[in-house]
C-alpha cells in the first residue's frame, strides 16, 4: 500500500479520489448504484404526469420533443461529466460557479436556483403523487397528503444515502416496469387488431407551426430529463467518481430516451391528443384504452412509487446541494451539521423539507414544472460556461473532458429555451432570484459581524 502511495505521489499512477478527496460524508454509492439513481429520477413523475401536457403542445407527434429534448440533455451531461469528475465535491453547480466566477453572488444565485429548482419540484411531485393516481384508492385533501408525503420522504433521507438509493433501486425497476407496461399492452393491442392509429404520430395541433409546436413542448419534456443533474450533488459520496460517473451518467441518459420515444410512440397511436392533453394521469387512460386485462389500480400504484421515487431523489439533491453551499460558507453553517451515526446532514434536510411543504400551497403541478424549467436553465448555462472557464484549472487526478464545442452548443441550448418560456414563468423566476439576493446580502453581512 505505501509503495502505492508513493507512486501515485510521483505521478506513475492516479491518485484514489479517496485519498485526494477527503469528505465528511462516506464514499457509499457505486457504479450500479449511482446508474440506479439517474435512471430512478429522470424516469420518475415527467413521463408519468406530464405527457398530457406534450399532446397539448405537440398533438400526436410525441416523439419529437422527446428526442430534441434528450440531445440537448446530452450537451449539458457533458459538461458535468468533466466538472463531476474534476471536482467530486457535494454541492454541485453552485460549487463550479465559485470556482469559476470572481463574483461569491453567481455562485450564490446558481446554487440558491438549484435549491429553489429542488423544492419546487419536489413540493409539485407531492402534489401529482396526491393527484388522480391516488384518487384511483381514496379521495383526500391535496395538499395536507402531500404535506405527510414529504415528511416521509425526509425520514428516509436522513436514515442514510446507501438506504435511499437501495430504496431507489427498488423503486426504479418497479416504475421502469410500469413504462415497460406501456409498451407492452400497447403491442398487444396493435396485434391483435384492436386500435392503434400511426398516422397520429405526424400530427400537429391545427394552425401550428411543426418546428415551434416541437420547440415548446421540448421545453416540457426537457423536464423530464433533467434530473441527471441530481447526480452531480452527491459526488462526495460516489466510489471512484472519475470512473463511475460517467459512464452510469451517459447509460442512464440513453436508457431514459429510448423508454421515453417508445412511451411517446405508444401514447401516440393509442389515443388522439384531444384526449391525452386532458388527463392529469394519461398513462392510466393508455393503459386502460388498450382493454388488456390490466387492473388499474396496478398501473396507479407503479405510477405513485415512479412520482414518490423522483421526489425522494430531488430532496436527496436538495439537501446535499444546501449542505454543500453551507461548508462552502454560501450559506449559514447551522446548515451543516451531520448526524454522528447516519452521517447524513440532517440540518440540511429539515431546511429543504419544511420549503417544499410551504411551496406545495400553490397547488399547480403544471406552473411549478416550469419554473423548475427555468431555474435549471440558469444553472445549466452557468455550468456550461463553467466548463471552458476552468480548463485552465489542473487537478491531481485523471477526469473525464468533454469535446469543446459540447459547453458551448449546450450554452446556447440553455439561451435558446430560456427564450420560449412565458412571461408568468419568467415572474417567478425573478421573484425566487430576486429572494436569493436577499438571502445572499443577509448570509454576507451576517458573517461580517461575526467576524468583528
Amino acid at each position: 500500500m505505501n509503495e502505492k502511495r508513493a507512486d501515485a505521489a510521483a505521478g506513475n499512477l492516479p491518485v484514489p479520489e479517496e485519498t485526494a478527496q477527503p469528505t465528511r460524508l462516506k464514499r457509499r454509492i457505486t457504479g450500479p448504484l449511482l446508474y440506479f439513481f439517474i435512471v430512478g429520477d429522470v424516469l420518475g413523475a415527467g413521463i408519468y404526469a406530464l405527457m398530457g401536457s406534450l399532446s397539448a403542445e405537440v398533438g400526436g407527434a410525441l416523439w419529437a420533443p422527446l428526442i430534441v429534448a434528450l440531445l440537448l440533455a446530452l450537451l449539458t451531461a457533458g459538461s458535468y461529466a468533466e466538472l463531476v469528475t474534476k471536482y467530486p465535491r457535494a454541492g454541485g453547480a453552485a460549487v463550479y460557479a465559485k470556482r469559476a466566477y470572481p463574483w461569491p453572488v453567481v455562485s450564490f444565485l446558481v446554487g440558491f436556483s438549484m435549491i429553489a429548482a429542488g423544492v419546487t419540484s419536489a413540493a409539485g411531485l407531492s402534489l401529482a403523487f396526491a393527484g388522480d393516481y391516488l384518487g384511483t384508492f381514496v379521495e383526500l385533501p391535496p395538499i395536507p397528503v402531500a404535506i405527510v408525503f414529504l415528511a416521509l420522504v425526509a425520514c428516509l433521507n436522513a436514515r442514510g444515502i446507501s438506504e435511499s438509493l437501495k430504496s431507489n433501486t427498488v423503486m426504479t425497476v418497479i416504475e421502469l416496469s410500469g413504462l415497460v407496461i406501456v409498451v407492452v399492452v400497447v403491442a398487444i393491442m396493435v396485434g391483435r387488431g384492436d386500435g392503434g392509429d400511426f398516422s397520429r404520430l405526424g400530427e400537429f395541433p391545427a394552425e401550428t407551426a411543426p418546428a415551434l409546436a416541437i420547440l415548446a413542448a421540448a421545453i416540457i419534456a426537457f423536464y423530464s430529463f433533467v434530473g441527471f443533474e441530481t447526480s452531480a450533488n452527491v459526488a462526495e459520496e460516489i466510489t471512484n467518481p472519475s470512473r463511475v460517473y460517467p459512464r452510469a451518467l451517459f447509460a442512464a441518459l440513453g436508457t431514459a430516451g429510448v423508454v421515453y420515444v417508445l412511451v411517446g410512440v405508444a401514447s401516440s397511436i393509442t389515443l388522439p391528443a384531444s384526449e391525452l392533453s386532458k388527463s392529469s394521469g394519461p398513462l392510466l387512460e393508455v393503459v386502460k384504452a388498450t382493454h388488456v386485462a390490466l387492473p388499474p389500480w396496478l398501473f396507479s400504484i407503479i405510477a405513485l412509487i415512479a412520482v414518490a421515487n423522483g421526489a425522494l431523489l430531488t430532496m436527496i439533491m436538495a439537501s446535499r446541494v444546501t449542505y454543500g453551499m453551507a461548508e462552502e460558507g454560501l450559506l449559514p453553517s447551522f446548515l451543516t451539521p451531520v448526524l454522528k451515526n447516519r452521517r447524513t446532514p440532517w440540518a440540511a434536510i429539515v431546511a429543504t423539507t419544511v420549503l417544499a411543504m410551504l411551496l406545495t400551497l400553490v397547488g399547480d403541478v403544471s406552473t411549478l414544472a416550469e419554473t423548475v424549467v427555468l431555474l435549471l436553465l440558469f444553472v445549466f448555462l452557468s455550468t456550461n460556461i463553467a466548463v471552458l472557464v476552468l480548463r485552465r484549472d489542473r487537478v491531481d487526478h485523471k477526469h473525464f473532458r468533454v469535446w469543446s464545442f459540447v459547453p458551448v452548443l449546450g450554452a446556447a441550448s440553455c439561451i435558446l429555451l430560456m427564450t420560449q418560456q412565458s412571461g408568468q414563468v419568467w415572474i417567478y423566476g425573478l421573484l425566487l432570484l430576486a429572494l436569493g439576493v436577499v438571502l445572499h446580502v443577509i448570509t454576507v453581512l451576517t458573517r461580517k459581524r461575526r467576524s468583528r
